[in-house]
Parts: C-alpha cells; structure tokens; sequence
C-alpha cells in the first residue's frame, strides 16, 4: 500500500494536486470526529465568539462545523478552486471568510486569534514558517490545534495487505510490503518536538479518536483519487492501479471495505 506522506522535495509540487478535482476532494474526504470539537473547545479556545485562523482549510471539512459552533473563522486556502468549494459552503455563515492565498505568504491581520488550526494540512506547509506563523498569529495563551489523520491497521485488514501487490506492480516506489501500522505505535513526538524547538509554546497535549468507515467499490476508488500520492502516478500506471484494486474488492471482498483512521489532535498553547 502506498505511503501518501510527502518527501520534502515533493511537498510543494504534491500539494498542488488537490486543486486540481476540487468537487471529488469535497465529497469523497471524510470529516473529522464529533468528540475532536469537543477537544478543540475545550483545549484550543475554539468555543462560540473565539476567533479561528486555519491554515490549509481545503473545501472546509473542519471549518464549515466550526463555524457552525459560533466560531469566527478566517481560513487561509492557496488553491483557488478548493477555495471556491470552501466559501460557497460557508456562505450561511456570516462570520467565517475563506482567503485565497499561500498561509505562507499571507500577511497576519493586526488583531491576533484565539486558535490557529490546521486540520490535515500542517505537513504541507512549509517547516520554516508554519510554528513561528502560528505562534505570531495568536494571543498570549492562545492555542496552536494540528490534526494529522492515518490509516492504521484494522478494518479489511486482509484487503490491506493483499493490495500491496497491486502497488508494488504499478508503483514502483512503493515500499515492499508496506503495511498500516497499529495505532498504539503510530508515534505523535515529531510534532511535539517541532513544536518545543520554536520556544513559543508549552508542552503539547495530544488527544486520539480511531473510527472505521466503509467504503463500497466506487467510494473507495473516489477517495484514492483524492490523494497527492495516487493523483501524481502517470496516467497508464493510476488506471492499471485503480482497476487492480477495484477487482480485488469486487472479486473477494463483496464490493466494500472498511478502512479504519487513527485522528490525533495535538494542543500547544503559546507562552
């Protein structure tokens, strides 16, 4: 199974393809747990009336329920179409806006926020500015929310594993016999320690949610489309890849699979 986590030197050229099928990203990506809002009020500050900077919102799977929560949300999104997706499904919301334009580049408002979050988008930001960003962007006190979301092992876990050989045949940067982890040895101390090294926050706090989801044949392929990883395959190697996998669940899994997530939620308030 292909590891969709981006080397450095691909970072800025992967994340670039969730732009390109906006609409696909918006219904085929899952949202994220109840009980994570609850953990961002209760830790982050992201409660009704608190002021809300996400770097990275895609189409709004986090923003749209913030903001549904009282929060006033500013969220920063670089790919125009995701953008677009973002603010029409914000448009109830009167108090959340959606800027188009690089978090990297962007230039901080005068009044800071109460939280800055980024939900499945830290990694692609670049290491160099998102901490001490983050860090100038908040209030004294003020919480730094990074939500990372993995595949670990459970589900369909003999699908999982007879998928590697479809991988390893039209893939050849996969890595043999590549396999989900446990979620116990899924290991949050990189982000803690990258936090710590900037010295404008306290100890991380970290919160885990793990869920099963099951897809049919053509929802799992729709969510595979999604990925950086699966988007950059040229086009001769994605298809023979798509259609391997879609008959091995079609041929020996009944035309569904589930797929279980590990979500960690990691909190680091600014000294």
């Amino acid at each position: 199974m292909r590891d969709d986590r981006p080397a450095e030197g691909l970072r800025v050229r992967l994340a670039r393809t969730f732009d390109e099928d906006a609409e696909r990203y918006d219904r085929a990506r899952p949202g994220y747990p109840e009980r994570m809002y609850g953990d961002l009020a209760r830790l982050a500050g992201a409660v009704p009336g608190s002021r809300v900077l996400e770097m990275g919102c895609g189409t709004g799977q986090a923003t749209v329920p913030l903001a549904a929560r009282g929060c006033r949300v500013t969220a920063v999104e670089q790919g125009a179409r995701m953008a677009a997706v973002a603010r029409r499904r914000l448009a109830a919301h009167l108090d959340a806006e959606v800027v188009t334009a690089a978090f990297e580049g962007w230039e901080l408002p005068a009044q800071p926020y109460d939280t800055v979050l980024a939900a499945t988008a830290f990694h692609w930001i670049d290491p160099a500015v998102r901490v001490v960003k983050a860090a100038d962007a908040l209030r004294p006190g003020g919480a730094l929310a990074v939500v990372r979301t993995q595949h670990v092992r459970g589900g369909t876990e003999d699908f999982f594993a007879e998928a590697q050989a479809c991988y390893e045949r039209f893939d050849p940067a996969t890595e043999p016999g590549l396999r989900p982890p446990a979620a116990a040895d899924v290991d949050g101390s990189d982000h803690a320690v990258e936090v710590a090294r900037s010295r404008r926050f306290g100890p991380t706090l970290f919160r885990r949610y793990e869920r099963d989801l099951t897809y049919t044949t053509a929802e799992y392929l729709d969510l595979l489309m999604t990925y950086s990883g699966h988007r950059a395959l040229p086009g001769p190697a994605r298809g023979g890849l798509l259609g391997c996998l879609g008959a091995l669940i079609d041929g020996r899994y009944g035309g569904r699979v589930t797929k279980r997530y590990l979500t960690e939620l990691a909190v680091s308030h600014r000294r």
